[in-house]
């Protein structure tokens, strides 16, 4: 009788996540045609080479369609990403954020001097974005994205005019030296 009741609840589990992979699968096809839009500031295919705008490509799928939301709801602040982001659906949301997510990319830069206190200061972000800056989930991938790009963002979290978790306080024990050497050995990291 318990084998039978294990095996029913195995096969129930097996459908179950079928079934919601199937009912929750994005559409990439659809995310790629609704990406287009995005190619101005962020590039093709979310690969921009603009330093100041975020690289896309490959970035996690929950961490994307978590700030297309926050963009949209208002709890991020960007006019021109929150103008973007109000007028797409959640369907569409879930789209674009499965699209880049697809899109591997390997940046190429080279490392500096600068690198290793980077290395060093790091330390303390890898519980979070992982050791080799690869992230989790809804956690972001920082090791492609652009220097300059995640030199602003520390300063925005550093200054409380980004907030969002425990960023802030993170940043704010930071002085400018440390952030600078933190976005430069992420922005090598491949």
């Amino acid at each position: 009788m318990k084998l039978s009741k294990n095996l029913f609840l195995l096969t129930l589990s097996f459908f179950a996540v079928v079934y919601c992979a199937t009912v929750n699968a994005a559409d990439l096809k659809a995310g790629a045609q609704k990406a287009t839009m995005c190619s101005g500031c962020h590039g093709a295919k979310g690969i921009g080479s603009n330093g100041t705008v975020p690289v896309l490509a490959g970035q996690h799928r929950y961490y994307l369609a978590a700030q297309l939301t926050a963009f949209k709801q208002g709890q991020r602040v960007n006019p021109i990403m929150q103008g973007i982001a109000a007028g797409l659906s959640e369907t569409e949301i879930e789209n674009l954020a499965a699209f880049f997510a697809s899109v591997p990319y390997q940046p190429k830069t080279a490392a500096s001097a600068e690198n290793a206190v980077g290395k060093t200061k790091y330390a303390m972000c890898a519980g979070c974005h992982g050791a080799a800056g690869e992230g989790r989930g809804g956690v972001p991938r920082l090791a492609h994205q652009h220097n300059q790009y995640l030199l602003t963002q520390l300063m925005a979290f550093n200054t409380a005019n980004r907030k969002g978790g425990p960023m802030p306080s993170i940043a704010a024990s930071l002085t400018e030296k440390d952030m600078k050497a933190i976005s430069s050995y992420l922005s090598t990291l491949k």
